[in-house]
């Protein structure tokens, strides 16, 4: 601050303030816009939370990888869904597993299925592997000969009625952490938590045709 004399009289004027320096407000407009992408790619895995049926994220164990492709032959043909993909692994493993199989995963969360794209491309099947960003009750199913579901219970019963009738007769169904309640499952890998219920639909609509 500066002392000036005024006719005989002292006066103390201060110094101008200095504003934010650039280097601060890079940091702070840097701060701000990573804050705001982290709440938007959170909010992509928190919102599930917030639907009637919720499915969350949880990735399959190396465990269950192998049980699921148990199921399928290498020599496989047609297409296959992984309902809830996730990122991706089921999907890209059932295309390395088998090569003449296409398989497709569908998953709401969009920062799972930009994941599972760039695996596919580095894994080198983005010819053999797809992925969706849909609502899977809303998806069509009806030409898919192998449906994979890593569901919750709350979603089996719905989801049996959905698989019953869209899916062609021949589908084979391959259910990972819970079973489908009304549905014989063919055979059984009892695994614990990774434990894996395969279902032959043609089978199972001729059983529930001849007791109806």
């Amino acid at each position: 601050m500066e002392i000036l004399s005024d006719g005989g009289q002292k006066s103390i004027q201060k110094a101008p303030r200095k504003g934010m320096s650039t280097g601060g407000k890079i940091l702070i407009a840097a701060t701000g816009g990573v804050g705001i992408g982290l709440s938007i790619v959170c909010a992509s895995f928190v919102a599930p939370a917030f639907r009637k049926i919720c499915l969350p994220y949880v990735p399959a164990t190396t465990e269950q990888m192998q049980n699921v492709l148990s199921f399928l032959p290498k020599n496989a043909t047609g297409k296959l869904l992984d309902i809830g993909s996730g990122d991706g692994r089921i999907v890209l493993a059932a295309a390395q597993h088998t090569k003449g199989l296409k398989t497709d995963g569908v998953e709401l969360n969009p920062w799972l299925v930009y994941y599972s794209r760039l695996s596919a491309l580095r894994h080198g099947v983005t010819r053999q592997a797809s992925f969706y960003r849909r609502d899977l009750w809303k998806f069509n199913i009806k030409d898919y000969n192998f449906v994979v579901i890593f569901g919750v219970e709350q979603m089996m019963k719905d989801l049996e009625h959905k698989l019953i009738a869209e899916c062609p007769h021949n589908t084979k169904i391959i259910a990972c952490r819970f079973k489908l309640p009304n549905l014989e499952p063919e055979r059984i890998i009892e695994d614990g938590v990774n434990t894996v219920w395969f279902y032959d639909l043609n089978k199972q609509t001729r059983q529930v045709s001849g007791n109806s």
